[in-house]
């Protein structure tokens, strides 16, 4: 299970960080630059690739959310054996 945390966690970390590239790069875009077609970060872009990374991203993120729900519940558990 841990195993499974680990790999959702790292799949989000990278999510995360080709974003803030992305968001970087447009933000360094002078104003007066001609605009990029793919400017929209969430759009599809009708690559087939995108089916698959979206359903990647999906996993992660519920992997992600379970593993944070498992985390609070087990801080709930030591906060009531210590009161």
């Amino acid at each position: 299970m841990a195993d499974a945390t680990t790999a959702a966690k790292e799949r989000v970390d990278r999510a995360l960080a080709a974003l803030e590239r992305r968001i970087l790069d447009l933000k360094a875009r002078p104003a007066s630059a001609p605009p990029i077609g793919d400017d929209d970060l969430f759009a599809p872009n009708g690559d087939p690739r995108d089916a698959a990374r979206i359903a990647e991203l999906e996993t992660a993120g519920r992997e992600a959310s379970e593993a944070l729900a498992r985390a609070a519940e087990s801080l709930r558990d030591l906060i009531e054996e210590a009161a």
